[in-house]
């Protein structure tokens, strides 16, 4: 994702549209037919872009309710739900302003450009770019960054108290380090490459959700006595499989979508190489966890297949524009192999994340940061600072948010709650309603 600068082509389309982000009006003259289509053709591109994202919610909110219990499958649903409407209204208040503020103080670390998508620079909304479409596309990236911690917190935390992080990290924690880049704080100005978010949306999220996990402490069984972890399987793989398929329809949004305009050779060029590469990793990701997981455990496991599917798609997020095609087929498969290690590694620590929201976007977040150094050529210390700042900001916050929560007595449900399931627990509602649903967990 870029920091826009204005063009004169760009000004001059914006100019007649009557942009509200543009007064007074930079040109009186009127633009030609050819600036007045790619006006309308960038726009529309983003929009699709933004809905494409927009989708990824569906995602998500599937592939999490396949991996976990039936008992708890109405409140994720309801998690990935509030993760959107909440965020939009906090992200169009607050976010949008403290992400891309035009004027910034302490060193690039801050800033704040106003209520309402009006406030945002116009060097940032504007250009060849209307600024509600702007809005839409960063909104959707705000509500991704916020739904990877359902999956990880899921089957023990209230439903207030997800509330309240779904709020946090939406209006403020994401805004802030995603101004450091995207905004054009100082994270931009050392130089740091994150082109569609790797380290900025995903492994804010996953190091958010280990924070989360971590502070919960674990699902009752899911760790013996002597820390050996006993299987908790989803109950419904085929949800979780249509699930991942729909993320990896809304990454053609997430990533080639960040080139912000298709117009012009360049741009096309652009987009659709980025697109291949996407493709390529998220197979290549797929293919090497199952053949890893195959080899590791001796049978071939739907669940690690897709997690490296996913993987792929978090570890190429950060450079798709500056790799080539075998070079993404490298860092999606690296991607695959890293996803099964960091599953492994939870159940060492006996952390529990039923999801792998940690291993997926929190270390291949990071994979991804580090790929653009190794592979894009990007710099080596910028790439390292910020594939380090960005994990200890979603952790850190998110764990002092955690224990706040913890110690009001709001964080986990009681055991007899959970033990019952969050669905009739916490909402008197059943996914399965009329069904006898057997379940251990």
């Amino acid at each position: 994702m870029k920091h826009l600068k204005l063009k004169p082509r760009m000004l001059l389309a914006g100019a007649l549209l009557g942009a509200a982000a543009f007064s007074p009006p930079l040109f009186a003259a009127e633009p030609s037919a050819d600036a007045i289509n790619a006006y309308a053709i960038d726009n529309f591109f983003l929009m699709i872009s933004a809905v494409l994202v927009l989708f990824m919610q569906a995602g998500f909110a599937l592939v999490e309710t396949g991996l976990n219990a039936a008992k708890n499958a109405v409140n994720i649903l309801f998690k990935n739900l509030m993760d959107m409407a909440v965020g939009a209204i906090l992200f169009y208040f607050i976010g949008y302003g403290l992400m891309y503020p035009g004027e910034m103080f302490a060193g690039g670390w801050f800033g704040f450009g106003g209520t309402g998508i009006s406030g945002a620079s116009p060097e940032v909304a504007g250009g060849n770019l209307y600024p509600a479409v702007d809005f839409l596309f960063q909104v959707a990236f705000a509500a991704t960054a916020a739904t990877i911690v359902s999956g990880a917190v899921a089957g023990r935390m209230h439903f207030k108290a997800y509330l309240i992080y779904s709020a946090v990290i939406s209006g403020l924690v994401y805004p802030l380090s995603g101004f450091w880049k995207w905004g054009g704080g100082w994270l931009n100005t050392l130089g740091f490459h994150d082109f569609a978010g790797s380290l900025l949306v995903h492994a804010l999220g996953g190091f958010a959700g280990l924070a989360g996990a971590i502070v919960l402490g674990p699902r009752i069984g899911r760790f013996n006595a002597d820390g050996s972890p006993n299987a908790m399987p989803g109950h419904n793989l085929a949800l979780s499989t249509l699930g991942v398929f729909i993320l990896l329809i809304g990454w053609y949004g997430f990533n080639p979508g960040s080139q912000l305009a298709i117009v012009g050779a360049d741009n096309t060029n652009a987009v659709m190489m980025i697109a291949t590469n996407t493709t390529l990793a998220a197979c290549a990701g797929c293919c090497v966890a199952l053949i890893f997981a195959w080899i590791l455990f001796k049978k071939p496991d739907l669940t690690m297949a897709l997690n490296g599917m996913l993987a792929g798609l978090v570890a190429i997020t950060a450079n798709c524009d500056a790799v080539t095609y075998d070079e993404s087929l490298v860092i999606g498969a690296v991607g695959g192999v890293l996803v099964v290690l960091g599953i492994k590694l939870l159940d060492k620590l006996q952390i529990d994340d039923p999801v792998g929201a940690w291993p997926v976007h929190g270390l291949n977040g990071i994979w991804g940061g580090i790929a653009a150094w190794i592979f894009g050529g990007k710099p080596m210390v910028a790439q390292l600072i910020g594939s380090t700042v960005i994990p200890l900001w979603g952790f850190g916050t998110m764990l002092v948010l955690f224990l706040i929560l913890k110690a009001f007595g709001i964080l986990r449900v009681n055991k007899e709650d959970e033990m019952k399931g969050l669905d009739i627990a916490e909402h008197e509602e059943e996914a399965y309603y009329g069904f006898e649903i057997f379940t251990t967990q």
